[in-house]
């Protein structure tokens, strides 16, 4: 998480948060998604994590799976290219509660799909398979 020096409460009237940034929230998405119930739904989880820069996390109960990737829009001095005609969710955003300061801290955090495979399981162990019934061996006819 980067570290800023310049703090939230220090902006001037009509100053923007945005103007000391480095465009975080250009950087990822994320989408709420079922909480996971059963050991398949979260390897299906595991999945989308074994696809590149993808992290799970909870907050206040709610599971969300996190995109990263820069916008292709994100000009060298951090401004957005497409500014007037940027998508409706980029004109709702708000530095209100953005995560410009915030220290990152989730209920649940999963970096990696190991972590997630180890969670499925410590909630749902994996079945030990029984062994085949029947001939352990293909018996040969003995040639004298």
């Amino acid at each position: 998480m980067p570290v800023f020096t310049f703090k939230r409460e220090h902006l001037k009237p009509g100053e923007n948060l945005c103007e000391h940034c480095t465009a975080m929230c250009c950087r990822y998405f994320s989408v709420p998604i079922d909480t996971p119930t059963t050991r398949g739904e979260l390897d299906n989880i595991r999945w989308f994590m074994l696809h590149g820069r993808v992290t799970v996390y909870v907050e206040d109960d709610v599971w969300y799976l996190c995109v990263y990737g820069d916008c292709k829009h994100i000009l060298p001095d951090y401004r957005c290219g497409t500014y007037e005609t940027r998508p409706q969710i980029c004109r709702e955003y708000s530095t209100n509660k953005c995560e410009y300061d915030d220290k990152g801290l989730h209920d649940k955090l999963f970096d990696t799909p190991e972590q997630i495979y180890e969670y499925m399981e410590a909630l749902y162990p994996a079945k030990k398979k029984k062994a085949a019934k029947g001939p352990k061996g293909v018996r040969l006819p003995v040639v004298s």
